[in-house]
């Protein structure tokens, strides 16, 4: 827009408004290309900071350990395959004796084969109060214990005779333990064979008020019955 005046020395001036319009946006195509833009510059990961770990325990390897023993020995059992061993070698000692006599198992209980001895010279082998035949049965078992060396032992019989003892033997300890309970005293019997000690202690372990055990060495081991009281602190 122009405004034309006269001025002092008769100069027109010319004033001139201009108006300032902003360019049009460039168009796209216009545009100046863009820098190409950077990818941010990759910064280096702090290592990662891993938890302590607690320390592993070691495997324990569980190895089994050797069976331990209860204490219990195991208990011995003849067989019939100890009688079919034994009785031969009781035929041939009596063989050699000369007398007529014939052997056969009676039974067996726990360890011990028990022979009958039967015949019409059998009683040739009991002797004074069994000391024959208890002397032929301890011969007999060294013997078989060498032999068969299980802990299997034999029992000789003749003419029934140890059947008579043991009820003879019976009778005599029950006697005897009467007159402890009345005097109040120990009472020591005579020697006897393990097997007839055993006879003893059995029929006076149900009578009250006497108790038995036993003293001494083998051949001369005894019966000893006392008073329950008089025993209490013998093992």
């Amino acid at each position: 827009m122009l405004d034309q005046s006269k001025g002092l020395f008769g100069k027109g001036t010319v004033r001139v408004q201009a108006t300032l319009k902003q360019p049009a946006e460039e168009s796209a195509a216009e545009k100046a290309p863009e820098k190409p833009s950077r990818k941010p510059r990759a910064t280096k990961a702090k290592p990662k900071e891993e938890a302590p770990q607690e320390p592993q325990a070691e495997a324990v390897v569980e190895v089994a350990a050797p069976p331990v023993s209860s204490g219990v020995v195991e208990e011995i059992v003849a067989t019939q395959e100890d009688a079919d061993a034994i009785i031969p070698r009781v035929e041939e000692v009596l063989a050699a004796s000369g007398l007529e006599v014939n052997v056969r198992l009676k039974n067996m209980q726990s360890r011990y084969v028990n022979l009958e001895i039967d015949g019409e010279e059998a009683g040739y082998l009991i002797g004074r109060n069994g000391e024959v035949l208890n002397a032929l049965q301890y011969l007999m078992n060294i013997s078989i214990s060498q032999s068969l060396n299980n802990g299997v032992r034999v029992t000789l019989d003749a003419d029934d005779y140890r059947s008579q003892r043991e009820t003879s033997l019976m009778r005599y300890a029950e006697r005897i333990a009467q007159e402890v309970r009345n005097r109040r005293e120990e009472a020591v019997l005579d020697p006897l064979p393990a097997f007839e000690r055993r006879i003893i202690h059995k029929a006076l372990s149900e009578i009250d008020g006497v108790t038995t055990y036993s003293e001494g060495e083998e051949p001369n081991r005894r019966v000893v019955i006392a008073p329950a009281e008089e025993t209490a602190g013998k093992a």
